[in-house]
């Protein structure tokens, strides 16, 4: 009896909703944190928040895509599937501050395998002459979450409540989870002869575990200097190359370590991490100019974004369209330019920059970081065997993830830094400049209100300046970015002609 096939369209569907809730809960709870810190209490426990669920999430992401190459993707889609929801519900019964951090690290755990799992099902479900298209459309949905999760926070959080941006998860994750289970039938053949390479999961998840500890926690709960920090991130660089060490012995690596020697695999990797840091630059810095330059509020500001997300959208599909036209160092010579021109006018905004300027700036970043969703994802698969397809689209997701956790850490800091030099510039004799600035500060009106009119100002200026080294500093990661797009080379995407496909399609016929 053959295989029964899959309805591609439901499973589409199903495969989108996942990746949309496990990409939004990222940031959904931004907007919802003063809500939430008034509800529970916790005020000095509310950054874990954030950090449980990425850390958790990065951490699983590479070990998840292993293992649906050796048992399956549907099994780990779903399983994964059920743990977000189970965290999901858990969120959203949280009565202390300490019980969501606990449940936001079980949701991470199950977004670490929807998000990568997704990318290898869509690649594994179509033809290479398809692929493209559906990777721009997958990508663009990724891109948007990523702006959708704040407003989507504010709305919750604002006309109904705050639990309910947990709750949402459970109904919309029931349908994906039906869709999935009804209509995806896999045809790929597993790898369960292979055997789990524990140690190598092992010092791979404590080498992660605390370079995301020593950059979600550095400067906020210790300082850079202490030994908390020192100690973090020796454990870091020990535990890894114990990782590399086992690694290059056993049969069967958690990470395959030879797909690095790859050129193309290599310059894919290295984009995505430094995209995932201009991105989260973007993300992050704009809507703090508009909230504490322009006096925006926290929905102006969420909206600034828009305009990147539609570009996101229009970029990632066009660029999905383009794969197997040209080479992928083509298209992602474009969007590095794109991404060049947007961090270099982003870097010169000012009080005195009107709104219609950042969002034609914001637009240039849109369509320059769309692009590299789909190629990313397609050029670090070039001629990978199908029974890789899970760890590679999970390194993916997890060099992007990384690039994001090491962008905002290292730009927070410089714009720390700029932001006190120029202080210590424009008031000499205030004091401000000898301790740290909260930037955050200014986003509060009962703080601006208390603050003299000549020395607000000289505040605001300062935090526009400061904003604008932020993406003088990212047009070194654009710039860095092209140079490892130019290192691709001319591979692309191998699109079989109309007589191949139409004889693919007898064959399918006849095996019917």
């Amino acid at each position: 009896m053959p295989p029964k096939k899959s309805n591609v369209r439901w499973t589409i569907a199903g495969l989108m909703l996942g990746l949309l809730l496990a990409a939004l809960d990222q940031t959904i709870v931004s907007t919802a944190m003063p809500t939430i810190v008034g509800k529970l209490g916790g005020l000095d426990q509310f950054v874990w928040v954030f950090s449980a669920y990425l850390i958790a999430n990065v951490v699983s992401m590479p070990i998840f895509g292993k293992l649906s190459d050796m048992y399956g993707r549907k099994l780990f889609f779903l399983l994964g599937l059920a743990v977000f929801m189970i965290g999901s519900a858990l969120c959203g019964m949280s009565t202390t501050m300490f019980e969501l951090i606990v449940y936001r690290a079980i949701q991470g755990i199950g977004g670490g395998a929807l998000m990568p799992i997704t990318f290898a099902i869509v690649f594994d479900l179509f033809p290479p002459e398809k692929r493209g298209k559906m990777q721009g459309l997958f990508g663009a949905v990724f891109g948007i979450s990523s702006v959708l999760g704040p407003l989507a926070g504010a709305y919750f959080t604002d006309n109904v409540d705050w639990t309910w941006i947990f709750y949402i998860n459970l109904p919309l994750g029931v349908i994906s989870f039906a869709l999935i289970a009804l209509f995806y039938h896999p045809v790929l053949a597993t790898n369960r002869n292979q055997k789990i390479d524990w140690l190598g999961t092992v010092t791979f998840a404590a080498s992660i575990l605390c370079l995301m500890f020593a950059l979600e926690l550095g400067g906020k709960e210790f300082a850079w200097n202490s030994l908390q920090s020192y100690g973090l991130f020796a454990g870091f660089v020990l535990l890894f190359l114990l990782f590399l060490l086992v690694e290059s012995r056993v049969a069967s690596p958690v990470v395959p370590l030879h797909l690095f020697r790859n050129k193309l695999f290599s310059a894919s990797m290295a984009t995505c991490l430094l995209y995932g840091a201009i991105m989260i630059a973007a993300a992050s810095y704009i809507p703090l100019f508009i909230q504490g330059v322009f006096e925006g509020s926290a929905t102006s500001a969420g909206q600034v974004l828009t305009p990147m997300m539609l570009a996101v959208v229009v970029s990632s599909t066009l660029g999905g369209r383009f794969i197997g036209k040209t080479s992928y160092r083509n298209i992602m010579l474009v969007s590095a330019v794109l991404l060049i021109i947007a961090t270099s006018l982003l870097s010169t905004v000012s009080v005195e920059t009107p709104r219609w300027s950042i969002t034609m700036y914001m637009i240039f970043m849109g369509l320059g970081i769309g692009m590299s969703f789909p190629v990313t994802s397609m050029s670090s698969l070039h001629n990978v065997s199908p029974q890789l397809r899970g760890i590679v689209t999970s390194l993916v997701s997890f060099f992007r993830s990384i690039g994001s956790a090491i962008g905002v850490t290292v730009l927070g800091a410089v714009q720390a830094g700029a932001l006190k030099s120029k202080l210590a510039e424009l008031m000499p004799n205030s004091g401000l400049a000898a301790k740290p600035i909260d930037p955050q500060a200014l986003l509060q009106p009962q703080v601006r209100a208390s603050i003299p009119g000549p020395e607000l100002q000289n505040m605001i200026a300062g935090l526009a300046d400061s904003i604008a080294f932020v993406f003088l500093c990212a047009i070194f990661m654009a710039v860095a970015g092209f140079l490892f797009i130019l290192l691709m080379g001319k591979a692309k995407m191998e699109i079989p002609s109309r007589s191949q496909q139409g004889l693919r399609k007898e064959q399918a016929a006849s095996e019917v």
